[in-house]
């Protein structure tokens, strides 16, 4: 694995926080009584997994790293559940693409996470 410098090198942050304003698109136009329940907790656990990978990502132990980088994992599942009661309220139509970039990021951090723990320090 090649040594970065900032935790922007990564391209599991960098697809994290694309898919970070995907969500803020699809959510803008939800329903105002929405603000403080699914408009609020979507983007909060959305912003969770760059934030957690930021922050995982200066850690000095592997394990303290690994902990930071499967609360990332947790929050893309939860958003997840988000998008699926999203559309079943009928508040966005197609989440498919959204999905999908869960999906590859979900492989990214586990891949990542992976890597750290099998790596010498």
């Amino acid at each position: 694995m090649e040594k970065t410098k900032t935790f922007t090198e990564l391209i599991m942050w960098q697809k994290a926080h694309d898919f970070v304003l995907d969500i803020y698109k699809v959510s803008q136009p939800f329903p105002k009584e929405e603000t403080y329940g699914l408009t609020s907790q979507i983007r909060r656990a959305s912003v969770s997994i760059p934030a957690n990978i930021a922050e995982g990502y200066k850690r000095r132990s592997q394990a303290d790293k690994a902990r930071f980088f499967n609360i990332s994992e947790g929050s893309l599942d939860e958003v997840k559940y988000y998008l699926i009661l999203a559309k079943d309220l009928g508040f966005v139509s197609d989440t498919e693409s959204l999905l999908s970039q869960t999906d590859e990021i979900a492989k990214l951090l586990y891949s990542y996470k992976k890597a750290i723990l099998n790596t010498k320090f």
